[in-house]
């Protein structure tokens, strides 16, 4: 029992230790490669700043409104209503087309290409077309986050939806079930796990289309991507640049994690994945 609970205690301390420990390696090859790479100490800087350099010049300036936190805070609070917005529209269409698909194979065959068309077509090769159809502000942001992130929720409703239980289905069919009875109350229950991972999937998805809808699209509230955009433009600003590229990537982890949770806490009573972790 104490060898048991040895063991279980050092997998609990690996998977803090061992993280740092792979960033500070990272750390290192970032400072030798910035100091070794770069003669001139002011080109470095204005290339690639040492992280401390990020830290202080990119993040700790808080009362300044043109540098620093604040305005790093401010920025992100569009691209957060983007995503958070275009996640949930992206997860109520991609169930409607899965559900749809489901239920007829020539409505499948129909528009499965065109799920697959919309997840390979670069966004970027399609922006003069979306300015067009949906201006510059909210709406077109809206509309990049969704085809960003549907794919996922489409092909993993889809395949929840087609691997119910062959005996399950037998059993509403001797009961005369209706089709409407089969989907509600077997199918889609059946479906829910993998339309969670479809959503832990597009929940990163989301925040890529938000932040690039941003760096296209200046009209309107201006999120994250505007920012980080801007201060790309000029050398001297490199540490602000990479501070916005950071916070940016930490939200995504960060909704990465929170819907992570949440999808598990939704199926985690009933469903077998779960149940194995608790």
């Amino acid at each position: 029992m104490k060898l048991f609970e040895r063991i279980l205690l050092n997998r609990r301390i690996s998977t803090i230790v061992l993280p740092i420990i792979t960033f500070i390696i990272f750390l290192s090859i970032w400072y030798a490669y910035a100091k070794f790479h770069y003669d001139n100490p002011v080109q470095r800087r204005n290339a690639l700043p040492y992280p401390h350099e990020i830290f202080s010049e990119g993040f700790l300036p808080l009362n300044d409104k043109v540098n620093g936190l604040r305005p790093i805070l401010g920025y992100m609070w569009p691209t957060v209503k983007v995503t958070f917005l275009g996640l949930l529209i992206a997860v109520v269409l991609g169930v409607i087309v899965a559900v749809l698909m489901n239920l007829s194979k020539g409505i499948e065959k129909s528009l499965f290409p065109y799920a697959v068309i919309l997840q390979t077509v670069p966004i970027l090769a399609i922006t003069p077309l979306l300015t067009e159809l949906f201006g510059e502000e909210l709406g077109v942001r809206l509309v990049v986050t969704v085809l960003v992130a549907i794919f996922p929720v489409i092909t993993n409703m889809l395949f929840g939806l087609q691997s119910t239980d062959r005996a399950l289905h037998d059993l509403f069919t001797l009961n005369q079930s209706s089709r409407w009875t089969r989907l509600v109350k077997l199918e889609v229950p059946s479906a829910l796990p993998s339309l969670m991972t479809g959503i832990r999937i597009a929940s990163g998805s989301a925040v890529i289309g938000s932040v690039v809808a941003d760096f296209f699209f200046a009209k309107g509230e201006k999120g994250i991507g505007y920012y980080i955009r801007t201060r790309q433009q000029q050398a001297i600003q490199r540490p602000e640049m990479f501070a916005g590229t950071i916070t940016a990537s930490l939200f995504g982890i960060a909704m990465f994690v929170l819907i992570g949770w949440i999808t598990s806490r939704a199926i985690r009573n009933w469903h077998d994945s779960n149940l194995t972790h608790r």
